[in-house]
């Protein structure tokens, strides 16, 4: 009876095929996580988020803190039924070249780099547009190699959601997903947490406090503003009237 030789296939496989099949499937992941990514934010385009990536980590956070009652506040609402001062409040505070840039602002981000130079309060440079793939899609880094992991992704999202959605979209999407206060997500839990009322019914005011606590909604309240909080509400209702107030939200597409 002929024996197989040392060197011979064993089952009819070839040797490191299944290497190659592994390599293979290792080569076309950041395929399958380009499409992946294109199909999120061509859906969100349409279909209204019920919930973004940070109020998750934030629920999961508090379950693991042991915070059983603690419970997120969110409700969607659309563009149409906010306050108009709102979302002028809100370009008027993070980003008054929001019509105008494609997602980044180099000015700004070179502005805010001097500003951090000089001391201070610190503040970044990041549009609208950013915060929203941020805010959605990624997580907040705490380490060197996990910052610079989510800021590449958040270009990468940043470039297809100003490619793929409207410039009314982003903000819509902005408005809802933002956080206001420790667990209080958009401008209807904002209004409602903090002024017992509706988005559609906020004030001028209300609406430059809303956007004076931004980005650090856990420091500042909107309920009980401080001095900074009073002052920037003041900056910004100017900065909501040197950009042309509602109708500058009316021309966006």
């Amino acid at each position: 009876m002929a024996q197989a030789s040392p060197g011979a296939r064993t089952h009819g496989v070839p040797p490191g095929r299944p290497r190659r099949r592994w390599l293979r499937r290792l080569l076309l992941l950041p395929l399958w996580l380009l499409l992946l990514s294109l199909l999120q934010v061509g859906v969100l385009r349409f279909v209204d988020p019920p919930f973004s990536s940070f109020m998750a980590i934030r629920q999961v956070d508090a379950w693991l803190a042991g915070e059983r009652g603690f419970r997120l506040a969110h409700d969607w609402r659309d563009l149409e039924a906010m306050a108009p001062s709102l979302p002028v409040a809100l370009i008027a505070a993070e980003d008054q070249n929001f019509a105008t840039h494609s997602g980044f602002d180099l000015d700004a981000i070179a502005q805010a780099r001097k500003r951090n130079e000089r001391g201070g309060r610190l503040r970044g440079g990041s549009t609208i547009s950013q915060q929203v793939a941020k805010n959605l899609f990624l997580w907040q880094g705490s380490g060197t190699a996990s910052r610079w992991i989510r800021k590449g992704l958040e270009t990468w999202y940043t470039v297809l959601v100003e490619l793929l959605w409207p410039k009314r979209r982003i903000l819509e999407v902005y408005a809802n997903v933002a956080e206001f206060g420790d667990g209080v997500y958009g401008a209807q839990a904002a209004a409602r947490s903090f002024f017992g009322r509706d988005a559609t019914a906020l004030s001028p005011s209300q609406s430059a406090r809303l956007a004076a606590v931004l980005p650090s909604p856990k420091r500042y309240s909107a309920a009980r503003p401080g001095p900074y909080v009073q002052r920037r509400t003041r900056a910004i209702e100017r900065n909501m009237r040197q950009i042309g107030g509602t109708a500058y939200v009316e021309a966006l597409e």
